[in-house]
């Protein structure tokens, strides 16, 4: 078995299963140097294979005379020898998991110097301040990442024991709560792509910088992106730095401008989707380091999949457009339609991922953790936030940084998990327990509020209202119209019957304990009629005495799972919440005529459209809720894909998706919801409805 390939190596192999071998960034690094004939520094890749059997193991037999190989292939093409004192070729090792894990496990550049080769490179460059600056940085980078107190002198021990950092990264805690928050199976593991290093801190015309085809965050079109002149790659997207907007490329070196527009161009039509492109320019060279397709907010991602289907030539088709959003379109985002005309923002900073979001101030991924877990929304506010704030972001409800471009870890993040999210807001402090905003001194656990959209940052709750992005009619029409059937995970159906799909033969049970009865066109009974568990009555599926049976039995394990006392607390917590849609329902349903009601034959647009704009700041709220929930079981999500559809489907104009029983309306999925938070409580609706609650 080989452990160890170049960049440009032709693989026989499915592109799944290259994928899996190689890792995203090595596969799509080969794309850009083979088949695009694109600037790619080169390198080669150390396999996932040698990842696992090293976790597993040890560092694998064998593999150092393959790294050594490769090595020297390198110095063969850049006429340098890794370990020369006279004209040094130094690496960058990084990782490279089969799914992105943008920021998750670790990076060391400037591998191979030490003082003689420090000396070398200084000769070579013509530049010994940086040569000093490259060698500093690998001190920095390689005693926090591989934990040692100083580096190995020998730059083979630095490359051995950065590749094991490397593998152990793919296990480190970041790393676990990544994987945990987006569902990325544990058994993966991470390549190692090692490359020549190209230098974007070599003097006036290098630089470092991140490039998107689109606006990530809204999906509008247009190259967008941060550049730093005299910079490496991590000073960009560890976000300490204050970037400037890559129309500051124009201004100084316009001729790489252009060069990089155009090769962005190449690469969106390639991957037919928007692309993060990680660029460095030394010396007026123009060198692509990664492309991957890029995260995006889930508004950015639905107007980008209507724009490129609509865009003339462009090889992405309608039918195309709609599979690739198929999930957002059960639940889809909601779009801020503007604050109270009462708020005035105390600072601004980059609308990152779009979004309203008010929550306590928490200055560290503790404090946020520790608030999501009392029931409290949380603002993740940090000077910049590193991999090592990913547990923290990933129970906030919002994220703000002073620090930090629109291509930093907490703007890529927020946007990857739909996060609202404000970064280099250079009117902001942070402090240990406190911050400082644009003068006015907030203390953590006060509230703030900011707007992912616009950058605005307001003291308190602000209200707001929302509406759902308009792309979801575009996509669910075009569905329709080309008879597109979507799973139930995904979007909306042909036919427009209640359908459920549930994931597993104990989601059925489960679903058929809180809805008594369902037909045949909402439930796939299928083996569980076989299996004697459901029975066909009058029509409809029921549950047998043994149905029932398990049926309690995975009710009471949920309830455990849960905890008794986060269940019956987020029933308390829902009461709130109901109450505002039965009055809601009761004005869908029902006008007010003076001092009598009347039926509402919906005559009037404005009227509905209000009590709907009540129904969108009211899902708003309750996703926010659901986020709270601390380790609830997972099934309660489809609950929140399923109001969404609905609502979106209420807004395009079918009313009968706010509370007719003959479809998903909102209202239907609204009383199962609350069915199921009544049992997982250990309640009853009899006892709920005789305490006021139901």
């Amino acid at each position: 078995m080989s452990f160890v390939f170049a960049l440009g190596h032709r693989h026989d192999l499915p592109a799944d299963r290259l994928l899996a071998l190689v890792g995203g960034k090595a596969a799509n690094l080969a794309v850009m140097a083979g088949e695009l004939e694109l600037p790619v520094p080169a390198g080669f890749v150390i396999t996932t294979d040698a990842c696992k059997a090293y976790l597993a193991n040890g560092w694998p037999e064998g593999l150092d005379d393959e790294i050594h190989a490769a090595i020297g292939a390198l110095e063969a093409g850049a006429g340098r020898r890794f370990g020369d004192a006279r004209n040094p070729l130094l690496l960058s090792i990084r990782s490279g998991a089969p799914v992105s894990m943008p920021g998750m496990m670790d990076t060391i550049l400037n591998v191979g110097l030490n003082d003689e080769t420090e000396r070398g490179l200084a000769a070579s460059s013509g530049d010994a301040e940086f040569a000093r600056d490259c060698h500093r940085r690998l001190v920095e980078m390689f005693t926090k990442t591989v934990g040692v107190a100083a580096v190995p002198s020998d730059p083979w021990r630095q490359l051995r024991e950065g590749a094991e950092a490397v593998f152990r990264s793919w296990n480190g805690e970041r790393a676990r709560a990544y994987r945990s928050r987006e569902r990325i199976p544990e058994d993966l593991g991470t390549a190692v792509t090692v490359q020549a290093m190209v230098f974007g801190n070599l003097g006036a015309d290098s630089a470092s910088g991140v490039l998107f085809t689109r606006n990530p965050a809204t999906g509008e079109p247009g190259f967008y992106g941060d550049v730093l002149f005299s910079s490496q790659g991590e000073d960009v997207v560890a976000g300490g730095h204050q970037t400037e907007p890559l129309g500051a490329l124009d201004q100084r070196l316009p001729a790489v401008a252009a060069e990089l527009r155009q090769h962005a161009t190449v690469l969106e039509r390639h991957f037919a989707d928007l692309c993060d492109i990680e660029f460095t320019i030394e010396r007026g060279k123009l060198w692509l380091l990664q492309v991957r397709v890029g995260k995006r907010s889930p508004r950015a991602a639905l107007r980008i999949a209507v724009d490129l289907a609509e865009e003339a030539d462009f090889p992405l088709s309608r039918a195309e457009a709609v599979k690739r959003v198929a999930a957002l379109l059960e639940h889809p985002p909601m779009i801020s339609a503007g604050t109270s005309r009462d708020a005035v923002a105390i600072a601004a900073g980059l609308g990152a991922s779009p979004g309203m979001a008010t929550g306590e101030i928490a200055t560290s991924s503790e404090a946020a953790v520790a608030a999501a877990d009392a029931g409290r929304e949380a603002i993740l506010v940090r000077s910049e936030t590193s991999p090592d704030d990913v547990r923290g972001m990933a129970r906030a409800v919002g994220v703000l940084t002073s620090r930090g471009g629109l291509a930093s870890h907490a703007a890529v993040v927020a946007r990857g998990w739909g996060i609202p999210a404000v970064v280099g807001a250079e009117g902001l402090r942070v402090d240990d327990g406190w911050i400082d905003v644009g003068g006015q001194v907030l203390k953590a656990g006060e509230l703030i509020t900011i707007d992912g959209g616009t950058g605005e940052i307001f003291a308190g709750a602000v209200a707001n209202t929302s509406t759902v992005a308009p792309e979801t009619t575009t996509l669910l029409g075009w569905a329709r119209e080309l008879g597109i059937e979507l799973s139930a995970s995904g979007g909306e159906r042909a036919r427009s019957a209640r359908t459920l799909e549930p994931a597993s033969a104990d989601d059925l049970i489960r679903t058929l304990l809180i809805k008594g009865a369902a037909s045949l066109d909402e439930l796939a009974a299928g083996n569980l009629v076989d299996g004697g568990l459901v029975e066909l009555h009058d029509g409809s599926y029921r549950l047998t005495a043994e149905g029932k049976s398990k049926g309690e039995v995975l009710l009471a394990s949920d309830r455990q799972s849960w905890g008794a006392g986060r269940a019956a607390a987020a029933l308390d917590g829902f009461h709130a919440l109901d109450q505002r849609m039965k009055e809601a329902v009761t004005a869908w349903q029902l006008r007010e005529e003076g001092e009598a009601r009347a039926i509402n034959d919906h005559s009037d647009a404005a009227y509905d459209a209000r009590v709907l704009d009540r129904i969108a700041t009211l899902h708003e709220d309750v996703a926010n809720w659901m986020s709270s929930l601390h380790d609830a079981p997972p099934r309660l999500d489809r609950y929140l894909e399923r109001l969404a559809r609905a609502l979106a489907l209420a807004q395009g104009g079918d009313h009968r998706f706010v509370a007719s029983p003959k479809v998903d309306s909102y209202h239907g999925v609204w009383f199962e919801l609350h069915e199921e938070l009544i049992q997982l409580a250990g309640r009853t609706r009899e006892e709920e409805a005789a305490a006021g609650r139901a």
